[in-house]
């Protein structure tokens, strides 16, 4: 079992996390576990299977489901679809509101979590994501970074149908991936280099676990 206490491979990957801080609450003279509400970004480049992987969570654990390319301007998109790469400042305003979206889901559901895809090439962007937990003490950010070759993800791409997204750009997302540091302890990494059961199945139990061992000290 994957916990905050522990570390263990999932296809040759560490996956990287942080320890939580176990507490307990008093319920009507008794001591009870506190539990966070969870934004779950599912992260990496073009054609890691981030839209498979998030919804096979949301699914599983019946929380709601935010894609994030759906929230790209137009301007964005023409330009990914010209193979031309998006800046920083291009993005900026995407990734506010990706997070703004995901926690109007935590809110307006009363879900107990949010499952987002969105790439988080780099750390800052990473960043902006987490002023989300910053913000509200009782909201967790776990990122879940699907980690492949960029060979690998290059084919998958030219064999995808009706997607703006080219293979031209795994390169260019790949020049400007920076992988999740040691001390992004927010982080678990998933090898999605094998079958899509088989990293479906490995990113839920990684969820599981985290979400099994969710105590945290008030």
């Amino acid at each position: 079992m994957l916990s905050y206490d522990e570390r263990r491979q999932v296809h040759g990957s560490m996956p990287k996390s942080r320890r939580a801080m176990k507490s307990l609450k008093n319920v009507n003279g008794a001591l009870q576990p506190k539990v966070h509400r969870h934004i779950w970004i599912i992260t990496g480049p073009a054609g890691c299977g981030k839209t498979t992987v998030a919804k096979h969570l949301a699914d599983n654990l019946n929380l709601p489901y935010v894609e994030g390319d759906e929230f790209h301007t137009q301007s964005n998109i023409k330009k990914m679809a010209a193979g031309i790469p998006l800046t920083d400042s291009d993005r900026w305003d995407w990734l506010v509101v990706l997070r703004q979206n995901a926690v109007e889901r935590l809110t307006s559901a009363g879900s107990s979590g949010v499952v987002l895809t969105c790439s988080a090439l780099k750390r800052k962007y990473r960043d902006v994501i987490r002023i989300a937990a910053y913000n509200d003490h009782d909201v967790e950010v776990h990122f879940v970074y699907l980690r492949a070759d960029e060979g690998v993800l290059m084919q998958r791409v030219k064999a995808r149908q009706g997607h703006y997204m080219k293979d031209s750009m795994v390169h260019s997302q790949f020049k400007s991936l920076e992988e999740p540091y040691e001390d992004e302890t927010d982080c678990l990494e998933l090898d999605v280099s094998g079958s899509v059961s088989a990293v479906q199945r490995d990113a839920l139990g990684i969820v599981q676990d985290v979400l099994g061992d969710d105590v945290r000290r008030d």
